[in-house]
């Protein structure tokens, strides 16, 4: 069989499984979503935004999705011509002189979905961790092989750059029954047939770094799994840490997979690990169409969903200020986890009456709003801030989706390669955001509002790319559930 044949069979296979899988297909993007996509257009945090019904709700929802019908008010505009102002919320890089975003370069090697924390004794440098990016097919095979890349990072012409050596994880590839992923019309083969880790989220809580990555499960068919980080690379250890470490018990010192109590997923992924005011750890799994948190032990087991505690303020909460997924059974839109989590206390570091405590300080992470038409995903980021004691209810939520500046426009999204030049394309580019960190060296999981972050995104599938931002601006245009209170 030819090699060109044999290719083609391959990703006629492969295209037959993801349209089984997340129900993909073709729409022409010149078809608006309807204008239910996003909820009213709320006011900042300082504001009360209007309750539905209300004659102010009337008037503020906001245009269609810009990534599939132009932006209203300026129809004719695309890419670089385009004013994101009026449907996102836009933050700037604090340090590019451009204030756009920048990319990240693992040496000669690609990476997708980056993490990026400071590097605990040298100054101005980082760790970043990305998947690496595998050419799946070659010479007419296709590889199953997922693997992650870190390396010590230094700024350098623009670029986040490695100035170490570029190494693989060494994370083991696991295995299980593995009946549950035997069945392609359930579990592509992506998943189902992997070796090794996937789509790792690097993170540091209150003390340790840790990643959590997706791998071949023990009790469904794909799950998530959490190392100390500081075990897969040279971490500058000194002796009595060291010491310490080995005379205690040492959480997840071995890969440790995380246990979802049922019903769980055929494939879980997209979770995030938080730490309450007593620094006890929690996992959260969904966002949407409900949330559900538990609380997990050093050996991984989960116990029961904390969601029923929250329920009665989040129900409102979601429904007036979250962002909707009206297309969401066709699987052409999602809501999902995107990032890890911080703690963040809602004043400035350098205020001596700012004190943090439950009224100040919450959860962040960040969630997308996802959209898949014509073979291209645009993925949208709201942050999400939530309580840190118990129920844990929903704090606040973006009102508009962030826009990182620098971000390609209508039209300049990647266009598939077989899509015919004289369609109608008018997509953004594809940011895909995956890690949130305090940039300054000595901060681990908590900061305030006048703290610099990272914010890591692959970019089209191709890429990495990061912007740092003061935490304060990223916050910026968020609605807040107490404001619904009747």
């Amino acid at each position: 069989m030819r090699p060109a044949v044999a290719i083609a069979i391959i990703l006629l296979a492969f295209v037959t499984i993801a349209y089984k899988f997340y129900g993909i297909r073709y729409v022409d993007t010149t078809t608006a979503i309807p204008e239910e996509l996003y909820p009213s257009e709320h006011a900042s945090l300082s504001k009360t935004p209007p309750h539905k019904g209300s004659e102010d709700s009337k008037h503020d929802s906001q245009p269609s999705h810009p990534s599939v019908s132009p932006p209203k008010g300026n129809p004719s505009a695309t890419g670089k011509d385009w004013d994101p102002s009026e449907t996102y919320h836009e933050v700037f890089s604090v340090s590019t002189k451009d204030k756009k975003f920048f990319y990240l370069q693992f040496g000669d090697q690609r990476g997708i979905n980056p993490n990026i924390i400071p590097h605990p004794t040298e100054n101005d440098t980082w760790i970043m961790v990305s998947q690496w990016h595998n050419d799946r097919i070659r010479d007419g095979a296709y590889s199953f092989f997922f693997s992650q890349i870190a390396c010590n990072a230094v700024f350098e012409d623009g670029k986040l750059v490695c100035n170490s050596v570029v190494t693989n994880l060494p994370i083991a590839a696991t295995t299980g029954p593995h009946e549950l992923c035997a069945d392609p019309d359930k579990v592509p083969a992506y998943f189902g047939l992997s070796l090794g880790s996937h789509d790792a989220r690097l993170f540091y809580g209150p003390e340790t770094p840790y990643v959590l990555y997706g791998s071949i499960s023990m009790y469904t068919c794909f799950s998530q799994w959490m190392l100390d980080f500081r075990i897969l690379v040279d971490w500058p250890w000194n002796m009595a840490e060291l010491k310490e470490a080995y005379s205690n018990p040492w959480p997840f010192r071995e890969a440790t997979e995380i246990e979802r109590p049922p019903p769980f997923g055929i494939i879980e992924k997209n979770w995030f690990v938080f730490w309450d005011s007593k620094d006890e750890m929690y996992m959260h799994m969904d966002i949407a169409p409900k949330r559900s948190f538990a609380k997990f032990d050093m050996d991984g087991k989960m116990g029961k969903n904390l969601e029923p505690m929250a329920f009665s303020t989040d129900e409102r909460c979601i429904d007036e200020l979250m962002p909707k997924a009206p297309r969401a059974e066709e699987h052409l839109e999602d809501i999902h986890q995107a990032t890890n989590s911080l703690k963040i206390t809602l004043c400035v570091r350098a205020d001596p009456d700012c004190k943090p405590d439950d009224t100040n300080t919450f959860i962040m992470a960040i969630f997308h709003h996802k959209t898949f038409f014509d073979w291209h995903g645009v993925y949208d980021p709201f942050v999400l801030l939530f309580q840190q004691s118990p129920p844990f209810a929903i704090h606040g939520v973006s009102q508009k989706p962030i826009w990182f500046h620098g971000r390609g426009g209508p039209g300049e999204g990647r266009k598939p390669d077989f899509r015919p030049d004289d369609m109608p394309w008018n997509q953004t580019q594809m940011l895909f955001t995956t890690s949130i960190s305090w940039k300054q060296q000595g901060l681990t999981y908590h900061g305030y509002l006048d703290d610099v972050m990272f914010v890591g995104f692959g970019v089209e599938d191709r890429d990495t790319a990061a912007i740092d931002v003061m935490a304060g601006d990223l916050l910026g245009g968020m609605a807040l559930c107490g404001s619904l209170i009747d």
